[in-house]
């Protein structure tokens, strides 16, 4: 009786035991077939790519019956889920190895001598902000040094400099507008 039921009636697991049984490759399309759905969107979430979701569940359905063998699972479908991310987290290393080994020495030469010029413009652009900066009031400079140079929150800010936490908030905001006003001046 359990050999003459129909694929589509077994659950996941017995089809797997089936399968090790007989080694019938029509179960291992039946059970992949329940999950290629949710194999393509864990793909699409991860690669951001269809043709190349596409390659990694041909890929996948391409191991599994060699998996099914090996592995003891015990649920399949969470089994299945770690195995597609796994399997598309490596996709993406390989893939950014890749990229790294195409950069070639003189494209990186060549780059440093353009960012050299920008160089001086950034250290003027800078020499301008610190001078902007030291004329806010002391408010606006503590709040601004601290939220944007130091990246604290507004909270931190408000215990570090004893000021409420819409006192920050405003003398950010002025501070902020301020600058904007005083750069421009400088340009």
């Amino acid at each position: 009786m359990f050999f003459r039921q129909k694929p589509g009636t077994l659950t996941d697991q017995e089809l797997i035991t089936r399968f090790r049984s007989a080694e019938d490759l029509s179960l291992v399309s039946e059970l992949f077939g329940r999950y290629t759905t949710m194999i393509y969107g864990v793909c699409l979430k991860y690669l951001r790519d269809r043709d190349d979701s596409k390659d990694v569940v041909m890929q996948l359905f391409e191991k599994l019956p060699n998996a099914l063998k090996t592995h003891e699972i015990a649920n399949f479908k969470s089994w299945l889920y770690v195995t597609t991310r796994n399997h598309c987290l490596m996709q993406i290393r390989a893939k950014k190895a890749k990229m790294t080994e195409k950069i070639s020495g003189e494209v990186v030469e060549n780059d440093l001598l353009l960012h050299h010029e920008q160089d001086s413009e950034l250290e003027n652009d800078l020499t301008k902000l610190e001078t902007c900066i030291q004329q806010l009031a002391d408010e606006q400079q503590k709040c601004v040094r601290l939220f944007f140079l130091e990246e604290q929150a507004y909270k931190d800010i408000a215990t570090v400099t004893g000021f409420d936490l819409n006192k920050v908030k405003s003398h950010i905001q002025n501070g902020k507008r301020n600058l904007k006003i005083c750069m421009e001046k400088n340009e």
